[in-house]
């Protein structure tokens, strides 16, 4: 029976490295010869023997918030240019819906919303889930109306 004062591995000694070419880890102590590795104070940071290191398995989040909202924003300037150009008729209700299959946001968008920048001559009904207070002040002075979806 092993008692716990004569375990195995209890009495054993600690290498003292660099104490003479007699002790078998005398001159380099065991470090090799020369390079990075044999220097006192450096380790060569994340290696990990050729494995692929833990920072390069994970995936890259940096600055990319991961529960961003994708909010499609347009200007009432840009509305008049499609306007203009015959692309959305002022008769039907503009939403999400119509500019995206029209390709005049992106698809991946899940909100739209309706900035005050330019001027809009046409009435026009849209319907938006935000909208700033100068884009429903300007839509209202020319007779337009906007719905916003809560």
């Amino acid at each position: 029976m092993i008692s716990l004062n004569n375990r195995p591995k209890m009495n054993k000694l600690k290498i003292r490295v660099g104490r003479g070419i007699g002790s078998g880890k005398g001159k380099t102590s065991g470090r090799g010869v020369k390079g990075q590795k044999s220097r006192s104070g450096v380790a060569i940071k994340s290696f990990e023997g050729g494995q692929m290191p833990l920072y390069r398995r994970l995936p890259k989040r940096g600055f990319n918030p991961i529960s961003k909202k994708n909010i499609a924003i347009l200007n009432l300037d840009k509305i008049q240019s499609y306007i203009d150009k015959k692309s959305i008729k002022t008769s039907d209700v503009l939403n999400s819906d119509l500019l995206k299959r029209l390709n005049l946001i992106n698809k991946n968008s899940i909100k739209l919303k309706i900035l005050g920048s330019g001027e809009i001559k046409d009435k026009i009904n849209i319907e938006a889930d935000l909208a700033s207070k100068s884009a429903i002040k300007k839509l209202e002075k020319i007779g337009g109306s906007i719905q916003i979806k809560k």
